[in-house]
This record gives structure tokens, sequence and C-alpha cells, in this order.
């Protein structure tokens, strides 16, 4: 091997990146030494947990970033229902970065904040940005249907890099609660 970043083929990298949780600033008690350690301030806000990957833009990291997203979410103590959502959402969202998109390469981000949970690949581009469409008795190209009824919102924005975008959902955290 010529290079010490090779792999032998079969292998797939994926490179992994975590933030540590982010505490916002609180406005109301802005003095370091005015604590109350045993009274929650209401207006305080839980920090934001963010766990992202890198992987090849090909279908075998569809089960790979399924299984990254579900690892992060255990360890952050989510349930089982929105685990399972959440795994059906990345792979979906990740499907279409990898079968609609030129690209090589593709990161997946989970943000878990206060609300809800936000899913967001990055892929390298494509001619046209992620659409619904009607498939009729075909059974493929149903994700973003899925993804639509299953999230309580969605959507892609171009990342400013050429024809880079950004598929996002958010999953309330409500989610399976009872109405």
């Amino acid at each position: 091997m010529a290079s010490g970043n090779a792999q032998p083929s079969g292998l797939m990298s994926s490179r992994v990146m975590a933030q540590r949780p982010q505490h916002r600033h609180d406005p109301v008690h802005h003095d370091p030494r005015h604590r109350e350690p045993h009274h929650r301030d209401p207006l305080r806000r839980d920090p934001l947990r963010r766990f992202a990957f890198e992987l090849p833009a090909r279908t075998e990291s569809v089960s790979r970033a399924r299984h990254l997203s579900e690892e992060r979410l255990v360890l952050w103590g989510r349930g089982s229902e929105i685990r399972d959502t959440a795994a059906l959402v990345v792979s979906e969202l990740v499907t279409n970065a990898v079968l609609h998109t030129a690209s090589s390469r593709i990161v997946c981000e989970l943000r878990d904040g206060a609300e809800a949970l936000r899913i967001a690949v990055r892929d390298e581009g494509g001619p046209a940005g992620p659409r619904i469409r009607d498939c009729g008795a075909d059974e493929r190209g149903r994700g973003l249907l899925i993804v639509d009824a299953l999230c309580a919102s969605w959507g892609a924005e171009r990342t400013g890099h050429g024809t880079a975008q950004i598929v996002w959902a958010e999953l309330a955290h409500s989610l399976g609660e009872p109405c």
C-alpha cells in the first residue's frame, strides 16, 4: 500500500464527530456566584446534544448510519419508540442521499434538543432537491412520504457550496405519548 490512509477493499470507513453538550446562556442568572442547586429555573433549557458522522455514499452505508444513530440515542437515554422512528428516518434520508445525488460522502448529524430530535443528512448535491412524488403501485420512491408522515417537520437547504444540500427532519419528543 502506497498510502497510510488506504484501507483494504471491502472495509468501510466512517468518521465520527461528537460534541459535548452546550449549555445555553441563562440571562436570568448571569452571576456565577448566585446558584440555587435545588431549584431548577424554568427559563433554563437542557443542553443541546449533537452527534455527527461521515460515511461513504454507498448503499452499505445505510445500515451503518442506522446503527450509529440507534447507538447514540441509547447512550442519550431515548426511548425505544423514538429510536425506532429515528432509525427509519435516518435510513430514508441516507438512502436518498446515496441514490439520488452525485455524492462520494455523506454526513449525518443528530441534534437532541429540549423539544425535538433533528436528523440532518448533508450530501454533495445533485441536479434537483428532494421532493415527494407519486409512486403509484411502485414499491420504491416512498422515502419522503414516510419521512413526511413520521416527522413534525422536514425540509432541505442548499449549503452554499455548489449543489450540496442538507435534508433534515424533526421528531418531536412527545412521540409516543398518549393523546
